[in-house]
C-alpha cells in the first residue's frame, strides 16, 4: 500500500490515521500524543512501564494515557527523539475524545430498604453482637 503522508510547506510530514492504525503490530508500533506521532518500536524494551504499556495504545492516541502518568522532562525529552510527524489536520476530529469516566450517575428514584432498612438491620446485628460480647466478658 502507498504511504499516505503528506508534508507541509514547513517541512512537516503527515500521517493520516488510518496509516498510523496499521501501524499496530510486533513489527511497528506507532502512537499519537498530543497529534504528534511516535514510532515507539525501538523503544519497546526500553520503557520503564513495560512494552505492554506502549502496545495497548498502538495505533491511536495514547495522549491522556501519556498525561496521566505524570511523564518527567527527560522522559518528554526521550519522546522527542521519537517523533517522525505529525497526525494529518484533517483526521484530528476522528481521534475519540476520552469519556470522563469521574462522573458518578445517581439513581433519581432509590428505595426506602437501601437507605433505612439495611443500614437498620446491620446496626440491630452490630448491638446484638456487642451484647452478647459484653455479657460473655462480665
Amino acid at each position: 500500500m502507498a504511504a499516505q503522508e503528506d508534508q507541509s510547506s514547513e517541512g512537516v510530514k503527515y500521517f493520516r490515521l488510518s496509516e498510523i492504525e496499521e501501524k499496530n503490530s510486533f513489527k511497528s508500533t506507532w502512537i499519537i500524543i498530543h497529534n504528534k506521532v511516535y514510532d515507539v518500536t525501538s523503544f519497546l524494551e526500553q520503557h520503564p512501564g513495560g512494552e505492554e504499556v506502549l502496545r495497548e495504545q498502538a495505533g491511536g492516541d495514547a495522549t491522556e494515557s501519556f498525561e496521566d502518568v505524570g511523564h518527567s522532562t527527560d522522559a518528554r525529552e526521550m519522546a522527542n527523539d521519537l517523533v517522525i510527524g505529525e497526525l494529518h489536520p484533517d483526521d484530528r476530529h476522528l481521534i475519540e475524545k476520552p469519556v470522563d469516566t469521574m462522573v458518578t450517575t445517581v439513581m433519581e428514584e432509590t428505595s426506602w430498604y437501601s437507605n433505612w432498612l439495611i443500614p437498620a438491620v446491620v446496626a440491630s446485628i452490630v448491638t446484638l453482637m456487642y451484647r452478647i460480647y459484653a455479657a460473655e466478658s462480665e
